[in-house]
């Protein structure tokens, strides 16, 4: 088994004993931070610090500089599959990504490069041993993937979309279409997350961050069951340790129960829903993982300490929860109010866990 230092994060994503509320922010390296800036135009352009492994190796280790995180995550993007499909990625100042190609016939469906993530991701895989051998055993490692649903959104559309038009013009006009497609996605995803985790990842986590379009029932059919087939297939273990999963679908706080029993060990909420409400309706299955809004980062140290305050009372004590934010920080966030984040988590959350503090 691997002996990690701080291994809070894994303990409380299966719901085990911990000293205080481990914390990892989604997006932590990201352009909030100038060394991440400053990095990233040295590399000269995403795509390009996502593919160099020195680099992306780097701007994962940033923010663990600057904070006392319980995580880190691998930097990358959620579109490298269909990038390796072929489809042809590239990003636009002020809008995104985009395609050079889309998927909306059974032509181009059938047109897609095989898929086989140790080959064609390879500069993933790279970074994920980088990060891993510079963690050196300090704390876990997260790899991650988008969801079936999210991949096929950006891969119909062509990019970001507003109302989701020509995705769910498919999934409702030519739903066998959609479903090949879905499958197709969730195989390749789940080949890629097992890669990340034989390359050293300790968790997973799958983004669904579209997911929260659907309707109730279309959310249970073309985007949850496609998650379930994904975690069917990740390997349970590694290094003697479970791998858990962390399934994250924005806007999905109706659906919490489904969500609850797709299979994954912690469910991530945005910060529309209560986590306390969450805790009693799902949290004796799952852990928790969420949900401070990221906007609060642009209020007062003060303010940011008294939401942290606020969201630990609504879990309330004992293990299970993860603190991170409900949604990616935002660009234009100072990181001294990161800092605040963090520290009242670090300050705040051992009484939670009493009981673990004077064993």
């Amino acid at each position: 088994m691997s002996n990690l230092k701080n291994d809070r994060f894994l303990r409380a994503l299966l719901k085990q004993p911990v000293d205080r509320t481990p914390v990892w922010m989604m997006r932590q390296a990201g352009r909030y931070l100038p060394e991440y800036r400053a990095t990233r135009e040295q590399a000269g352009s995403f795509l390009d610090l996502c593919k160099n492994t020195e680099l992306a190796c780097e701007v994962t280790m940033q923010p663990l500089r600057r904070y006392p995180m319980d995580a880190a995550i691998l930097f990358s993007d959620i579109l490298t599959i269909p990038d390796a499909l072929g489809l042809g990625l590239y990003f636009e100042a002020g809008e995104g990504p985009r395609f050079h190609k889309t998927v909306r016939t059974e032509a181009d469906l059938q047109g897609l490069n095989a898929f086989k993530a140790e080959d064609d991701l390879a500069y993933v895989m790279d970074a994920v041993k980088a990060i891993r051998s510079e963690l050196n055993g300090s704390i876990p490692l997260i790899g991650f993937s988008g969801s079936p649903w999210t991949l096929a959104t950006y891969m119909i559309e062509g990019g970001s979309s507003k109302d989701f038009a020509r995705v769910k013009g498919m999934a409702y006009d030519q739903p066998e279409l959609m479903h090949q497609l879905l499958a197709l996605l969730a195989d390749a995803v789940a080949d890629y997350l097992s890669a990340q985790i034989r390359a050293g990842a300790q968790a997973v986590q799958i983004f669904d961050t579209w997911g929260g379009s659907l309707s109730a029932e279309a959310y249970k059919v073309f985007s949850l069951k496609y998650m379930q087939r994904i975690i069917a297939q990740l390997p349970k273990e590694s290094d003697g340790r479970t791998v858990p999963v962390i399934v994250f679908t924005k806007n999905g706080g109706q659906w919490l129960s489904s969500i609850a029993d797709c299979g994954a060990h912690c469910v991530g909420l945005d910060w529309t829903t209560d986590i306390g409400t969450a805790r009693h309706q799902i949290g004796s299955k799952v852990a928790l993982q969420g949900n401070m809004d990221p906007a609060i980062l642009y209020a007062s140290p003060k303010r940011i300490r008294e939401e942290v305050a606020t969201i630990l009372e609504s879990f309330g004590h004992g293990s299970g929860h993860v603190f991170n934010l409900g949604h990616g920080v935002t660009p234009g966030v100072d990181p001294d109010h990161v800092k605040a984040f963090v520290e009242a988590v670090v300050e705040l959350s051992p009484a939670y866990h009493q009981a673990v503090s004077k064993a």
